[in-house]
């Protein structure tokens, strides 16, 4: 199976996890549940996996967010839900979210979720903190929230390795948003502001990308940025493809086909908004 798999498949995956983030049945759960304010939510929901941790852990896995942003909100959390609440609250939020913006998700999953559990049990966890957290995690008994759950658990897989490539290249969690706004157009402030980096963050991360020849004096990716940028997201391809590697190629591309349908319905619903700080590029028609 070739690397490329694992990008696509990530495009259609992306939009069912992040339903967690943006849809209002989760964001009312974790009010629900006694978590405070958006951002709790957030840190909470998705690091309840790993159990009630203190702020370094989050901050080492959230490779992206300035430590003070997690601080604001771990360990603080756990005194109001402890993990097993949250983990409890934010699957069944995510399956009623889910039901609600890709109508034909309760019938699809009966097909989606064997071929997403195969690929999640055939995955090394070494070195994948997230993924393996919720890898241990018990299956929800819904089969939408089971959906749900296979979904993170793979996007998890993704992101453990993308955080791998981007610390051995040398780039910190402000540095790697500079250069994916520089060369991607996302624009600054979406990645700025959602991940805690202030304006002087900024400015110092792209003076020293600019000295490493990574961006020129206007802040422009440079032939060498563009470069790294790439072998970034080829290398990430590679290191996520493996769990899929557990499919034949018949059943890789049946649930590539099953994942595409949901993906379009909850992109079409207009849940997630764009541009994104996840880099999910937007809703194109597929053919």
């Amino acid at each position: 199976m070739e690397a490329a798999f694992a990008r696509t498949v990530w495009q259609v995956l992306e939009p069912l996890h992040a339903l967690t983030y943006f849809a209002p049945e989760s964001r009312e759960a974790n009010r629900a549940v006694g978590l405070r304010g958006f951002w709790m939510g957030y840190f909470a929901a998705r690091a309840a996996p790993l159990g009630a941790v203190a702020a370094g852990a989050v901050e080492a896995v959230f490779f992206n967010f300035h430590p003070a942003m997690v601080r604001r909100a771990v360990p603080d959390a756990w005194g109001f839900a402890p993990p097993k609440a949250v983990l409890r609250t934010r699957t069944e939020a995510a399956a009623v979210a889910l039901r609600r913006t890709a109508p034909s998700a309760a019938e699809a999953s009966a097909q989606i979720v064997p071929l997403l559990e195969r690929a999640v049990a055939g995955a090394d966890g070494a070195g994948r903190p997230l993924f393996a957290a919720n890898r241990g995690l018990l299956t929800p008994q819904d089969r939408v929230g089971a959906l749900w759950q296979a979904a993170t658990t793979l996007r998890e897989h993704r992101g453990d390795g993308h955080v791998a490539v981007l610390t051995a290249e040398g780039l910190s969690g402000c540095e790697a948003h500079v250069l994916l706004a520089a060369c991607e157009g996302v624009p600054a402030r979406i990645l700025r502001d959602n991940r805690g980096w202030s304006a002087q963050d900024w400015h110092a991360a792209t003076e020293r990308l600019a000295a490493r020849g990574l961006l020129d004096s206007s802040g422009h990716p440079t032939a060498g940025g563009r470069a790294l940028r790439s072998h970034i997201e080829a290398r990430t391809d590679a290191l996520a493809v493996h769990p899929y590697r557990a499919l034949a190629p018949a059943e890789a591309a049946r649930l590539l086909t099953l994942l595409t349908v949901l993906a379009d319905q909850v992109l079409t619903s207009g849940t997630i908004p764009f541009p994104n700080p996840m880099g999910l590029p937007p809703h194109r028609t597929r053919t």
